[in-house]
């Protein structure tokens, strides 16, 4: 115990005397430090974000799909539907998808149009307005829908669709609500209408495209149906956020090699220097390891006072962003992943904890290496200071 606390009076003494050498390593380690937390928390909350938005608009717990329906494909919606009987009763919401078109101010845009059972309550959408509402042909729009048809509440537009047989129709649609939501899946070229008003469109009677599952639902195999699990749904995002952490972790990393570069020179500088020192303490009676011992502890040291310093200004910083979230730009959440107007970071005690391992491992191993060049000393040319 006497040992370990002399070896950290003698580092802490050695560090505060090599000067700006020293908060110079730290400053660059602390920053590394503030950088790999702050990136990871990033990523981390808008991870959680978009997993909660895309569950709570669009996913439910899980997505019921007509063996001819691919996503992917729009040409497949023609034919890609079915009745499933007892749908109610399964914990399904059924959701009826067709190819549309709408002119507005005498323009023409191709928009998916959905009919969703106004009853529902698994998903977000605020389809009690289209059940309170008494147009003949209500709709709802998301915001970034609106905007980029300049159209708002109350305003009517000329819709264009097919029904079974292929035949075209067209009618004005109302607008009775537009909503607010993260996902754009939901919202862009998007219009939402009740699902019997638009079997009675197309003459389609109890066909859905797809149903969504809801927090009772327990999946059974039906024949002409594929079940899409949540941890499917949301593989494009996980997928997303490890690919953002591998880039991520290039920039970080490069930040962590020059820290630890400055300590590993200062460690050999440091053996090469003070020989007639490591001599003396072989010659007082400590043993080769704990002289080694002595130099890898202050060599880590560095990692220990880079925590510190990283705390002073990075708790504030991580509080100030996790309270008041990361405005992002509009131009990002139009790429069609659930992302919000701003994102909170998550700063979990894991992933600090972990980074202060990193950091404290890292600098440990690169201090240790230079240190092993003592063992190989002999005390008494250490003691005359001759170069090893």
């Amino acid at each position: 115990m006497t040992t370990i606390k002399l070896a950290f009076q003698l580092a802490y003494k050695n560090l505060m005397g090599a000067g700006l050498r020293t908060w110079l390593t730290v400053g660059v380690l602390s920053f590394a430090f503030v950088v790999i937390i702050f990136y990871n928390g990033l990523l981390d909350g808008w991870n959680q974000q978009a997993k909660k938005d895309s569950i709570e608009w669009e996913f439910g717990n899980g997505q019921l799909l007509n063996e001819n329906y691919d996503p992917f494909d729009a040409f497949s919606l023609q034919d890609g539907h079915g009745i499933l009987p007892d749908a109610g009763e399964k914990n399904l919401v059924p959701v009826l998808i067709r190819q549309a078109s709408i002119y507005p101010e005498g323009r023409m845009l191709s928009i998916s149009l959905k009919g969703i059972d106004t009853n529902q309550a698994t998903l977000k959408l605020p389809t009690y307005l289209l059940k309170e509402s008494t147009a003949e042909r209500p709709v709802i729009i998301g915001n970034r829908m609106a905007a980029s048809i300049n159209m708002k509440k109350g305003d009517e537009v000329l819709l264009r669709w097919r029904d079974k047989n292929g035949s075209f129709d067209a009618a004005n649609v109302t607008i009775v609500g537009v909503f607010d939501s993260d996902v754009s899946m939901v919202d862009n070229g998007q219009l939402w209408m009740p699902i019997g008003k638009l079997w009675e469109m197309t003459g389609l009677e109890n066909h859905a495209t797809l149903y969504v599952a809801n927090k009772d639902y327990k999946h059974e195999s039906i024949a002409g149906w594929e079940f899409k699990s949540l941890d499917l749904l949301l593989k494009d995002i996980n997928d997303i956020i490890s690919m953002k952490k591998v880039s991520g972790s290039i920039m970080y990393l490069l930040l962590l090699a020059i820290a630890l570069l400055a300590i590993f020179d200062t460690q050999v500088l440091s053996v090469f220097r003070r020989q007639r020192e490591i001599g003396t303490y072989i010659s007082l009676g400590m043993t080769r390891i704990q002289v080694v011992a002595l130099f890898t502890v202050e060599g880590s040291m560095n990692s220990l006072l880079a925590t510190i310093v990283g705390c002073l200004y990075g708790v504030p910083l991580f509080i100030y962003l996790a309270t008041t979230g990361i405005a992002v730009p509009q131009a990002t959440q139009d790429m069609g992943l659930a992302i919000a107007d701003k994102i909170f970071p998550v700063f979990g005690a894991g992933l600090i904890l972990s980074t202060i391992a990193l950091i404290v491992l890292s600098s440990t191993i690169v201090s240790f290496l230079p240190s092993l060049k003592i063992a190989k000393m002999n005390p008494v040319d250490a003691l005359k200071g001759k170069i090893q």
